[in-house]
């Protein structure tokens, strides 16, 4: 069965109308005879959104049953029955109400693409999982519901809905995204123009990197070579030389004069070229490329012009930064140079840039020795020095020397065979020894022009001809051959320290690494395969590239097996015997990163089951000593009470009630947090999340503190928006915080506790007069079973804090530690505002029932 299709609409912020393009787009579809459903959209009580649902045939949503209250959700099951060409999805970021199939949304959608049907969705952007932090950092919001980039970027279609921040703001004003009477509250936070023009720009700026994702994967498929200029990408060509931190700040000033411009650092490993680079310089050049926002890339490559310019137009770049030559004035003589056969070969689509730099001219020691991997050109031109040249040196001399002597007739035609050898090996060479020696014999040994040797003297100065000829060809040939061993061993040996200063970074990412095999081969695509045993099927640990080898080894170009039951396979081109040395050593790397990944996996779970027996011994602590006091008080008064041979009087009998009372309350405390807190670290625990008015919440906290009106003075306004959260969770954090912060204060001095709205959050602030808390320890206090300060035992196990830090993390706000001005502690919750939407439950584990009214604890 094909898998359906998915079309998503991605808002640059709320309001800017993806919703109502969604639903035009079924409107479209459905008179063109598309079968086309509403699965679930959300209008927000929008009229005009709501009348674009008319004439549409919409699924029955799914009613669900949780604590009480009614909740609607997409039938998932019914829309798979129905079974339509298209189903319409709305707010793929969505948490599901608990006691849905799925915990996300877009889990539902990816259920209905797997049984082919195709999907319709929205999502704004700082919905996205990546752009969490930033999207922060912009609005003082962190957003709890979010999706997957990769759920995204596999969409077949990715429309963006866009607005200027002025005309959101006039839609806002208008009424036509929220009601009237939260208008004024959202212009003047989230939907400030500078919010809105940064996240339009986080938009653009992420469907341009999607754009571009799908314009490589089309001239990688359809074989484009040709440059296409769609957005700045500059190359820089890095000789491992000083230069090159010159050269990578130009490039990234050339990418700041485009939008979107990128950096790429390319270093060619190669001795004929660039010279031998210092890993230290390129570490720190590295360093820099990335503090600048591009990226590096390592290869090697046969001849340096070629690699930079294959490199340029595999990556569709459109400049290419180099450096001017170090290379002294007579070392021109050997060749034009790397910049200038760069800029010469580069074409009308690649712009080159030569930049100066406190190097220029400064030299680069003797020139590399050439390899044996000369190439047709330079072999064609060693067959015509050597075959050729040797006939028209015989005219030359014929002609203007012809009295110079037979000695140095041979000295010349030797200086021939040499420079054959030099350009096209030993063959040209030989073959310009057997020419010239025939040649010598015919026009320059007496008789002339006959092959008979009169003088027995010019017969052994034609063999020591010969013999220094081929000695010379031989010699030079070799000469060339070691040159290459020693370049490519070279190579070898730069890739393969690169690949060990990885290790030693750290980097574990497997498809970097992956990549990095790609790049340094030029091949299409890279895997690494894994089976069980010889008998399992192989199965993919990770891949780069398109179209990867991914069900065996024996489909790609080149397997390399890693052990017995592991193997890298390449696909693009078969690569010769000796590259395998390096292929073997990325290949056990690779085997080396995914061990690790695994053992790290296991480090984390055996860290986790470590806090889990701390916890554990710390309960059994708190059982042995926390626990046994309060009971023990209970036993000894309970007893007095039983005692037959003392008289009590009410007095004495209402003291012993009342320390039984106070044990009992204290038991019940201590037992409620450590249930509480083994809910929080077994993940048992199920927020209903609801709007509810702070101003009748707060008061219900305080219940369990005697005489409250004397030690708390409450400022909560009645006109603070509602908040979205729990409202016994939330009751039960106030109430251990403010508990903490009276035991903390002094006598005469209350605690205030006053609340306020930031962007679209409510904070709840809790402020005693104490001693305060260093800010290296202000982290500390909400770990389970931590004291901080000299308070006595007696005061409880030091979980309150812990629990309401638990408690508020699972309703999607904060709790934070500050210091308060002239002195003390205050208690930041930060609660998100309502939304202005139906409810909708936010569920983190299976549903357990809540344990009974904690009355606080010590600050833990």
């Amino acid at each position: 069965m094909a898998r359906g299709r998915l079309r998503i609409y991605l808002g640059a912020a709320p309001g800017v109308g993806k919703t109502y393009a969604m639903l035009s787009e079924a409107h479209r579809r459905a008179e063109r005879g598309t079968d086309c459903v509403v699965g679930f959209v959300e209008s927000h009580d929008r009229p005009r959104t709501r009348r674009m649902l008319h004439g549409l045939e919409e699924v029955p949503r799914r009613r669900l049953e949780y604590r009480g209250t009614t909740f609607t959700e997409m039938d998932l099951d019914a829309v798979l029955a129905r079974r339509p060409g298209v189903v319409l999805v709305d707010e793929l970021a969505h948490t599901d109400v608990p006691g849905s199939r799925n915990t996300k949304r877009w889990q539902d959608v990816e259920e209905l693409l797997a049984a082919g049907i195709d999907v319709i969705s929205t999502v704004n952007i700082q919905h996205l999982e990546s752009l969490g932090d930033i999207v922060e950092s912009i609005t003082g919001v962190r957003q709890q519901e979010t999706v997957p980039d990769e759920v995204v970027r596999r969409a077949d279609q990715i429309e963006l809905v866009d607005m200027s921040p002025e005309a959101l703001r006039r839609r806002m004003a208008h009424g036509n995204v929220y009601t009237p009477d939260k208008v004024d509250a959202a212009l003047s936070n989230y939907f400030r123009p500078g919010n809105l023009t940064a996240l339009r720009e986080l938009a653009l700026l992420w469907v341009a990197d999607r754009v571009d994702e799908y314009l490589q994967q089309y001239r990688t498929e359809h074989g484009v070579r040709t440059i296409w200029g769609s957005r700045e990408r500059i190359v820089v060509g890095l000789t491992g030389g000083p230069e090159g931190r010159t050269l990578i700040r130009r490039a990234a000033r050339l990418a700041e004069k485009g939008a979107g411009g990128e950096v790429l650092a390319l270093y060619v490993a190669r001795s004929d070229g660039l010279t031998s680079a210092s890993p230290k310089e390129l570490a720190v050049q590295r360093a820099l490329v990335e503090d600048l926002g591009g990226t590096f890339h390592h290869v090697v490559g046969d001849d340096i012009p070629t690699a930079l310019l294959e490199f340029a137009r595999g990556a569709n770049a459109t400049q290419i930064v180099l450096g001017a030559s170090r290379r002294k004035g007579w070392q021109y003589i050997l060749g034009p140079g790397v910049g200038a056969t760069v800029a010469r070969d580069s074409g009308p689509d690649l712009d080159v840039h030569l930049i100066t730099h406190d190097e220029v001219g400064k030299g680069r020691g003797l020139p590399a020795a050439r390899g044996a991997r000369l190439g047709r050109p330079r072999i064609a031109a060693g067959w015509l020095v050597g075959v050729l040249g040797p006939a028209l040196w015989t005219l030359l001399l014929k002609a203007a020397l012809p009295d110079v002597g037979l000695a140095n007739d041979m000295l010349l035609f030797l200086a021939l065979t040499v420079a054959a050898a030099l350009l096209g090996g030993l063959l040209p060479a030989l073959a310009s020894a057997a020419v010239g020696s025939l040649l010598l014999n015919w026009y320059f040994a007496p008789p002339i022009r006959t092959f008979t040797i009169a003088d027995p003297r010019n017969i052994l100065a034609l063999t020591v001809f010969v013999g220094v000829a081929v000695s010379v060809a031989s010699v030079v040939d070799l000469a060339a051959r070691r040159t290459d061993q020693a370049a490519r061993l070279r190579a070898e040996a730069e890739t393969l320290s690169f690949l060990a200063g990885s290790v030693l970074r750290g980097e574990t990412s497997l498809e970097a690494l992956l990549e990095r095999v790609r790049e340094t081969f030029a091949v299409d695509s890279v895997a690494l395969l894994e089976r069980e045993n010889d008998k399992a099927l192989w199965t993919c640990a990770g891949s780069v590239g398109a179209t990867p080898a991914v069900a065996r080894p024996e489909d790609a170009d080149v397997d390399v097996p890693v052990g017995d039951h592991m193997a890298l396979a390449i696909r693009g081109r078969v690569l010769p015997a000796s590259d395998r040395r390096v292929l073997a050593a990325f290949a056990a790397q690779a085997a080396v990163v995914l061990d690790r990944r695994r053992l790290q996996s296991q480090a984390d779970q055996a860290r986790d089951l470590a806090e889990g027996n701390r916890i554990r011994t710390a309960l059994l602590a708190a059982v042995s000593h926390d626990l046994r006091t309060p009971l023990a008080g209970i036993k000894a008064s309970v007893s007095s009470l039983r005692s037959d041979d003392v008289e009590w009087s009410q007095e004495d009998r209402a003291g012993l009630l009342e320390a039984i009372e106070e044990g009992a309350d204290r038991l019940d405390h201590l037992v409620g947090n450590l249930l509480d807190m083994s809910r929080l670290q077994t993940g048992t625990l199920t927020p209903l999340i609801r709007e509810v008015d702070l101003d009748e919440v707060v008061p219900l906290a305080l219940g369990g503190i005697p005489e409250p009106e004397s030690v708390v003075v409450l400022d909560i306004s009645e006109s603070l928006p509602m908040v979205a959260t729990d409202k016994g969770l939330l009751e039960r954090v106030v109430a251990n915080v403010v508990e903490n912060a009276v035991k903390y204060s002094p006598e005469d001095e209350p605690v205030l506790v006053t609340a306020s709205t930031l962007a679209d959050r409510v904070e709840l602030r809790v402020v005693d007069r104490g001693p305060g808390v260093p800010d290296e320890v202000k982290e500390l206090i909400f770990s389970p079973f931590q004291r901080y300060g000299d308070a006595p035992r007696r005061d409880g196990v030091g979980l309150g804090l812990a629990v309401a830090r638990g408690f508020a993390e699972a309703m999607r706000s904060t709790l934070q530690a500050e210091d308060t001005p002239g002195g003390g502690l205050t208690m930041v919750l930060s609660l998100p505002a309502a939304a202005g939407c139906p409810p909708a439950a936010h569920r983190l584990s299976p549903a357990f029932p809540l344990p009974p009214h904690p009355r606080g604890e010590r600050r833990a």
